[in-house]
Formats: structure tokens, sequence, C-alpha cells
């Protein structure tokens, strides 16, 4: 009974304190300490001795902030002031919530409050140093909830030294509980003005303005997908990036694989990074300076530090699902101090958008016709102009009149429905972004607190144009879509779309197994949505071409290269790059690798290098390595490079990039496949410079596919079956060549069909032949795609798999079903 007594009586102490300290008080303190404040004890007790680091601090309470309030008759003030409140009229909500903070700034804290403080602070300077530094932070009991952010809704302050300033600035952040978008906010969420108590965390400062700090979230932001951690990064104090003041560089890290050693970084973006906020030594605590050419091309992380908060994403995560007893998605704030070099975790809180989301529900906005635009009541054919790009934040399609406004005194112009054109948007801006039908912004990464209020009010937006308010007009109609990867994108005029919903517990599972066809890394996370049983071909020509550009021949001799316009303009792409062609490497293991750990562990093949030699001589700097072929559909393609000496080099940088996809991050789920190999000897030397580039066939469960594309793969299936492990028919050039016509000609386009009685026999004869060595074959080419009737053949003939256009995965799984049924 004794015990009992003294646990309950030490419980009624905390809940009566004034201050307590961070390693006092734990998660389930919320209604105490407030959500931000619980979460920071929660972490020091119970994560920095797995080795994450939190800065130490201490907390004033909830009983604090009522005891102002009572002992001053401040609520039945507040009450009177919002008797008649309309937060739809942003005038009276402006009017009463300005009237509220000054009442509370005018009213002093009661002694014993403010000797708290002092007392606390003061033990803090004994432990570093005098006035010590430190960042006052708002912490409400109602915020940081699994489903509802308050993300911004109150004040921080940083860079805070001696007690008088403590004292102010946790004044201020009381007088914050009642800003226009914290009453807006609550009101919307059916939070009671009352009910809420504002905590004050006073946390020891990361020295991050003499480096670099930013957000993470432990899920991909825009696609639920869960085994992705979102790292942002820029340089100085993360103000900024919460706030989207600056486009902070973007990676991505794959926790499976990196819980397990490897080091799966699988994107890095570069951000403009164009200001960072440091300490003032005038009369601010805080300014924004400009940061210097060089440090913005540069990332402000380097792999071991994404590596490391990476794997504090998934400790952090894995610690508060147990808590929670439910998957617990977490968004984090970080910073790295530019005197110890030490990383630390500021923040905590529960991810509130996508943990939110119905998972058996797959919605999907699709253009009708890109080229059809609404301009009143007609409608115009022709090309839609793309007026600005940023980065997407959600995967939706909105349309409506623009509304530009970059001041935050004239909000009151903006109507419901309009699309809000920006410099950024901050939480002052909240009462309005609940009505906008899109958002658009100059500044800001996929992280900042305008990115998190549109997901989480489900509202389209594009952050860090850089030109938006420039190039976008008031009540010029516009299209803002979020739903083409990870780029934004803003058309001029009214594009039709459709939004498609499949629910996904009734779909039907085949023996066939159904994969999908995946050319674009950045759409892959959401992609990997869609019910499948992997990728059937991953297309390599799509990365280089996009995300590379230049032939890789061009980098491996740089020094020589002709055209002095094209060396520079490689130059300028590659200017992180010292050695080139490990740009290349870069490149294409990353944007190998989204797609492979989108679907892992599912199979992921991917297809080596296809290009024709007209394609190749395209890219910077390829007309000086290519030749001009008269016919490059039959000519130097596919198989016949890659142990060519004009050509082995390029190849051999294709290799490094899959090597480090399979070894070093552990995506051992890709399969690479050879396309175009005419003979099974030509197999063999292909499989021969692979292994010469470390990819010997069978170690580390490496398997290798060939395309079925070539007549010759059909009629000697057997022996090609004796050098690879699967293979792939890609219908579209099996047509052509068994057929002997040119598919892009438009003479005699028209004979080309893969239904034809000829090409269906070539296809029995391959899945007979590779049956029989008890070898894999699928089909990537269009025409199950395109004809139901041809994947119902397929299925009646027995193939392995069917990999198909991710708009034809759906319906093409229920085809199959019904003809499962019937064999």
């Amino acid at each position: 009974m004794d015990k009992v007594a003294n646990k309950n009586t030490r419980e009624s102490s905390r809940e009566q304190a004034l201050v307590l300290w961070f390693d006092e008080i734990g998660i389930n303190d919320i209604p105490i300490v407030g959500g931000k404040n619980a979460s920071l004890g929660e972490m020091i007790g119970q994560l920095t001795p797995k080795g994450v680091n939190v800065p130490t601090g201490f907390a004033t309470t909830a009983c604090a902030y009522r005891y102002f309030i009572e002992s001053a008759g401040l609520e039945e003030k507040l009450r009177t002031l919002f008797a008649d409140l309309d937060v739809n009229d942003l005038q009276n909500l402006r009017i009463r919530a300005r009237k509220a903070r000054k009442l509370l700034l005018h009213t002093p804290f009661p002694i014993e409050f403010r000797s708290a403080i002092a007392t606390s602070y003061k033990r803090l300077c004994e432990r570093y140093n005098a006035d010590t530094d430190v960042a006052v932070r708002s912490s409400a009991t109602a915020e940081d909830l699994p489903d509802a952010s308050f993300a911004g809704q109150q004040e921080t302050y940083l860079n805070v030294t001696t007690v008088e300033e403590v004292l102010a600035a946790t004044h201020r952040c009381f007088a914050s509980l009642f800003t226009d978008r914290a009453i807006s906010y609550r009101h919307t969420k059916g939070f009671d003005h009352f009910e809420v108590a504002l905590a004050v965390g006073v946390q020891k400062m990361v020295r991050s303005d003499l480096a670099t700090s930013g957000v993470m979230f432990s899920i991909e932001t825009e696609s639920g997908f869960k085994d992705a951690a979102l790292i942002t990064a820029a340089y100085g104090l993360g103000e900024n990036v919460v706030q989207g003041a600056v486009n902070p560089d973007e990676y991505h890290v794959f926790k499976p694989t990196l819980i397990s050693g490897y080091r799966p970084i699988i994107d890095k973006r570069l951000g403009s990074k164009e200001i960072k906020m440091i300490y003032d030594d005038g009369s601010k605590n805080v300014k924004n300076v400009s940061v210097s050419s060089v440090e913005r091309a540069k990332f402000a992380l380097n792999d071991e530090e994404i590596l490391q908060l990476g794997h504090w994403a998934c400790l952090i995560e894995d610690h508060y699902s147990h808590v929670h007893g439910k998957y617990t998605p977490m968004d984090m704030e970080w910073a790295k101090d530019g005197i110890t070099n030490e990383l630390f975790i500021v923040q905590a809180r529960p991810e509130t958008v996508q943990s939110q989301k119905q998972q058996n529900t797959l919605r999907s906005y699709k253009f009708i016709d890109k080229g059809t635009r609404r301009q009143g009541d007609k409608e115009n054919i022709s090309s839609p102009t793309l007026l600005t790009t940023g980065r997407a934040v959600g995967e939706a399609i909105s349309n409506g009149k623009a509304r530009v406004i970059v001041d935050i005194s004239r909000i009151e112009q903006f109507q419901p429905g309009e699309i809000l054109v920006t410099d950024r948007t901050d939480p002052d801006w909240e009462p309005i972004m609940k009505k906008a039908s899109a958002i658009v912004t100059n500044s800001g990464g996929r992280t900042c607190h305008s990115a998190i209020i549109a997901r989480e009010l489900g509202v389209p937006a594009i952050v860090g144009c850089e030109n938006a308010t420039e190039v976008l007009k008031t009540s010029q109609e516009v299209t803002v879509s979020c739903a083409e990867g990870e780029e934004g994108k803003v058309y001029q005029g009214l594009l039709p779309f459709e939004v498609e919903e499949v629910q996904l517990e009734d779909l039907p599972r085949t023996q066939t197994q159904i994969l999908m066809n995946v050319g674009n890394p950045q759409e892959a996370f959401r992609l990997s949505t869609i019910p499948s049983d992997g990728v059937g071909l991953a297309r390599t020509e799509f990365i280089i071409a996009n995300q590379i550009q230049i032939h890789p021949m061009a980098l491996i001799n740089f020094d020589e290269l002709e055209d002095a316009f094209v060396k520079d303009k490689i130059a300028q792409i590659t200017a992180l790059y010292e050695n080139k062609p490990a740009f290349f490497v870069d490149k294409l293991a990353q944007g190998i690798a989204r797609i492979t750990a989108a679907f892992y562990p599912k199979p992921v093949i991917v297809r080596m290098s296809d290009f024709k030699s007209n394609e190749y001589a395209n890219l910077l700097g390829g007309k000086q390595f290519e030749p001009n072929e008269e016919n490059p559909m039959l000519g130097w393609r596919g198989a016949a490079r890659y142990y060519d000496e004009r050509y082995r080099e390029g190849f051999a940088l294709e290799c490094e990039a899959i090597l480090r996809v399979r070894e070093e991050m552990g995506l051992t789920n890709l399969i690479p496949m050879i396309p175009f190999c005419r003979t099974p000897d030509e197999g063999r030397l292909v499989l021969a410079e692979m292994a010469k580039n470390g990819l010997q066939q069978g170690v580390n469960g490496l398997q290798v596919y060939v395309m079925c594309e070539l007549p010759n793969n059909v009629i000697m299936a057997e022996e090609f079956a004796q050098v690879f492990d699967g293979f792939s028919i890609g219908s579209n050039d099996l047509t052509q060549l068994t057929l002997g016509l040119d598919r892009d000609s438009s003479l005699v386009a028209r004979l080309f069909d893969e239904r034809s009685e000829g090409v269906k026999r070539m296809v029995k004869l391959a899945i007979q032949s590779v049956k029989k060595h008890n070898r894999k074959i699928g089909i990537c080419g269009q025409a199950p795609s395109d004809y139901p009737e041809f994947a119902q053949f397929l299925v009646e003939e027995g193939i392995d798999s069917i990999s198909l256009n991710p708009d034809s995965v759906l319906k093409t799984m229920l085809e199959v079903a019904k003809v499962e049924e019937d064999l």
C-alpha cells in the first residue's frame, strides 16, 4: 500500500509541477507537457541508450499554463471575446485573435512560475556555459497526435539566451496559442479552445547555424510507400526547411536492407538551398543570409550522415510503433552541430496523412486527353502549354482559376475553389489553404509546413517552382498536376481528367504471375501500390535519356570530346563529379534502385540498354561515338554492343550500376536482362563480359534473363536455355521480324498485328521449348496490354508471367483469372 501511495504522490506532484526536465517525462505525459515535449522525453529515455542523440532541456507544464490563466482570470475574458467568433470571416478571426494575444502578453506571469523557469535555465547554464543558447518551442497538449499534426500552429524561438529572454519567449509562446491559424485549425479539427493547454520546451540549441539541418519522414510522403525514409537537408537552422523558405536537398533511404547492414541510398536530389538561417549578433536572435554558389552546388549531407539519419528513422519508427501498438510512421526534425559535427534529432511526431489513409482503395487521377483544353463552353484541341514545374505534393490533379497573393495582408481576396499561388505558405496562410483547390509556391520542399498541411487537407500542391508568382496570373485558368511522378506540372487551361477508384480486397489471385512494365523511377513508389507480382520490364533507356542525358562513352572520354559546346554542357550537368563516368553509375544505380526497392522483395527484371545507334547519337556527346547506319533497328544494338571494343567500357558502367544495387544496397531481387541477343554464343560473350565486371551468374543468387524477340531466339530456344536463366518475349520486335516489316513505317503499319497466326505460332513454340528446360518464360511486350484475347492465348499456352503497362494490370488480372477458372 505504501508503494502505491508513494507512486500516486509522485504522479500528483508531477501533474502539479510548473517545470519538468525532459528526462523526467515520456510519451504518456502529453496531457502534462504537450506532444512535442513528451516525445523529446520519450526519446531521451528510450532511444538515447540506442545511440539516437537528442538535445536535453526542460518543459513548462500544462498546469503552469492553467495556473497563469486562472490566477489572472483570463478564461472568462477569452470566452467573452470568442462568443461571436467566426473562423470563416477572416476579419472577424483576425481581430479576435489579436485581442486574445494582447490579453495574454499584457498579463504578467505569477512569481512562482517565473522563478521555476529561471532556476531551470540556470541549471542548464551550469551544464553548458553562461547564457546557454536554447530553442524555446511551443508544445500544445492536443498536438502531435496520430490523426492531427498541429504542425507550426504555435511559435518557436531560436538562439534565445539569458533568463529574461527565455521568460519573454515563453510568454510569446503562450500567446501564440491564439494566432489566427491556431484558432482556425483547432476549430476545423473540433478541439475546444479552452481544453487545450500550452506547454513550452526549452531545449539546448544544436549549432546547425554552422552546419546543416532538415526534416525526415520514415514513410514516403506522397505515395505512402512504407519502406523508404525521406530526408531533406539545407544549410543553417532548420526553420527555413520547415517553413518552406528554401528548396532543400532530398534523399531516399530503403529501410529493409538498411537495417540488414547495407547502404541503400536509392535517390539523391540536389536542392537550390539559396539562403541559410544563422545566429545574429545584432538586435535579432537569428537572420537569413545567402549561401555561396560553391555550397549550393554540393549536397548538404554526405552518405554516412544520410545513412545514420535513415537508421535513426528506423529506430524511432519502430519504437513508436511499439508504443502505440500499431504501425506509426514518424515525422522528425534533425540538426547537425557545426562545432562537434554530431547529428541530433530535435523533434519527432507521428506522421498524420499517409498513416490515416484507407489501404484497401486505390485512387488514381488521369488526364482524359491532355490535348483538350476547356475555355468557357468551348473545347480546343492542341498540345497543352507547360507554365511551370516544381516538387509534386499529393498524387492528384486539380484545375481552376489562379489567385496570386504574395502578401499575407491580402488573403481576404482569396475565393473558395481558387488555386493559391504564392511565394511560400507558412502557418499564417492556413485559414485560406483549406479553401484552395490547389497550392503552388515558389519555394519549399516536400517536407515543409505547407506540404504537410496540403497533404492533410487532401489538396494537391506544387512547391519549389521558383517562378510561379511571375508566370501565373490572377484569374488565369490553369491545371495543376501532381499525378505524373515527382515533378509537379502547371498547365495552361482546364485540362479534363478523371478519377478512378478500385477496391483492392476483391481482386483475385492468379496462377499466372501478373507483372508490371515500369519506365519512370519517379513513379515506382506509386505504382507499387497496384497489386502485382513484381516488374517484368524496367527500361534503363528512360533513366539514361532523362536522368543522365549523356552518352556513356562521352563521359569516359570527356577530355577528348571534340565539340566544345557539348563538352561545356556535360561539364555543367556533371559539376559535382571530378570522375565523369561516376555520374553515369550513380544516376543509373539510383534510378534502377528506386524501381527495385519499390517492389522488393518481388522480382524486378531490368533490361540493359537497348538504344539503337541513332538514339544513342542523340544523347549528349553521342555523335562522336556512334556510326551512321542505314537500318539501326537491325544494326548495332543490344547484346552486340556489350562486348564490342567501341562500347565495352560503356557496358562496364551499366554493370557497375547493377552491381551496386545488388551488392551495396542489398536489392538482390534485381534480375538483369539482355536484349537483342542474336545467338547463344553471343549470349556467352555477354555473360563473360558481365563476369569481368563483377556480375557472375549464380553468385549471390544472380540470374540473367534474355529477351526472346528474334525468330532465332525462338528457333534456338533450347540452346539459349543452356545460357540464360529465363526469357521474356518482346512481342513488338518479334512481330515485326516475323512479319518482315518496320513497325515505324506508316506504309506497312496496318499489317503490324501481334495476333497474326505466324506470330502466335512463334510465341507458342517459344513457351514449349523453354518449358522443356525448366526455365521461366514471360512476356513484356505491348500485346497483352492492348488485346485481352492475346492475354487469354498466353495463359492457355502456359506462360509463367505477363508483364503489363500499369493501366492494364487490374483489368488483365481479372481476364486471366477468368481464363484460369475455365482451364
